[in-house]
C-alpha cells in the first residue's frame, strides 16, 4: 500500500499534545478529523516527534497508508483545519519509510523575552530580569558532554532508554529573544524543558557548573526545574536522511 509523509506546523497552546489521546484534543484528532472530512476514509497517523501540551512546532511529520491516490490537496485540507494548524506539504515516499524511526535528527529552541512584549506572548517566556549569557553557554557546554539524561526525563515515561546524542546546544541572541537551540537524535519527555529550567537556575546564579553537573549525574528528575513555560518551546526542524 503507497505511504504518505504529511508534514505540519501548528501553535501548541490550544492542544493537550501531539498524539492522539482519551478525553483531550490534539494536534493528530484534529489532522486525522481533516483528512477524514476531505477523503472520506479514516486514516491511521504515525507520528515523528510528539510534543508536550502547549508546545508548537516549525515542522513536524506524520505518515499514513492509503491506496487513494492524493494530490497537493494541502489547501483544501487547511480551509478545514483549525487557524493554528497547517499542513505544509503531503508527499508519496517508500512504501517502508517511517516519519519516526527515519529520522536522523530533531531541533528544538526555546525562547525568552526579557522585555515586556505584547507580541512575543504566548510565542516566548517572559522572564523580567538579567540573566548570565556567559554562565548559561557554559551549561550548554557542558551539555554536549553528556549522554545520560535520566535528570531531564519526566517520571514515568516509558522508554527503555534514557541516553541521547547531543549534536547541538547553545544560547544565542536573535532580535528580541535570548534562545537555546539543541539538538539531538532523540529526546526524552519534557527534556528541552528541564534542561532549560535548570539552566536558568545557573543563569540566575542559583546554581553553579558543579552543581550543574550534580544534577545531571545524579539521574533524579527531582533535581531539575521543569516550571519553565511550554509557551518557548518549538519544534524547530525534523531531519531526515
Amino acid at each position: 500500500m503507497p505511504r504518505y509523509f504529511i508534514e505540519v506546523s501548528y501553535k501548541g497552546t490550544n492542544y493537550s499534545g501531539f498524539q492522539i489521546q482519551q478525553n483531550a484534543n490534539s494536534i493528530q484528532a484534529e489532522i486525522e478529523k481533516a483528512l477524514k472530512i476531505f477523503y472520506k476514509e479514516d486514516f491511521k497517523l504515525t507520528g515523528s516527534s510528539r510534543t508536550d501540551a502547549g508546545v508548537h512546532a516549525l515542522q513536524n511529520f506524520f505518515h499514513f497508508d492509503t491506496d487513494t491516490t492524493l494530490k497537493n490537496d494541502t489547501y483544501n485540507i487547511n480551509a478545514i483545519l483549525p487557524a493554528d494548524i497547517v499542513v505544509e506539504s503531503i508527499n508519496k515516499v517508500d512504501h517502508n519509510a517511517h516519519c519516526r524511526f527515519d529520522a536522523i535528527s530533531r531541533e528544538y529552541h526555546y525562547y525568552i523575552y526579557q522585555h515586556k512584549n505584547p507580541f512575543l506572548q504566548g510565542k516566548a517566556y517572559y522572564i523580567p530580569y538579567n540573566l548570565d549569557l556567559l554562565l548559561l553557554q557554559t551549561a550548554a557546554a557542558e551539555i554536549m558532554s553528556h549522554k545520560d539524561f535520566s535528570s531531564f526525563s519526566k517520571r514515568n515515561s516509558q522508554v527503555s532508554s534514557f541516553f541521547c546524542e547531543i549534536y547541538k546546544s547553545e544560547w544565542v541572541y536573535e532580535g528580541n529573544c535570548l534562545i537555546y537551540k539543541i539538538k539531538a537524535n532523540r529526546f526524552l519527555r519534557g527534556m528541552v524543558k528541564g534542561l532549560v529550567g535548570t539552566m536558568l537556575l545557573m543563569g540566575k546564579k542559583k546554581i553553579n557548573l558543579i552543581d550543574f553537573k550534580e544534577i545531571i549525574e545524579s539521574k533524579d528528575c527531582t533535581k531539575a526545574d521543569f516550571s519553565v513555560s511550554a509557551d518557548g518551546l518549538f519544534l524547530f526542524k525534523v531531519a531526515f536522511p
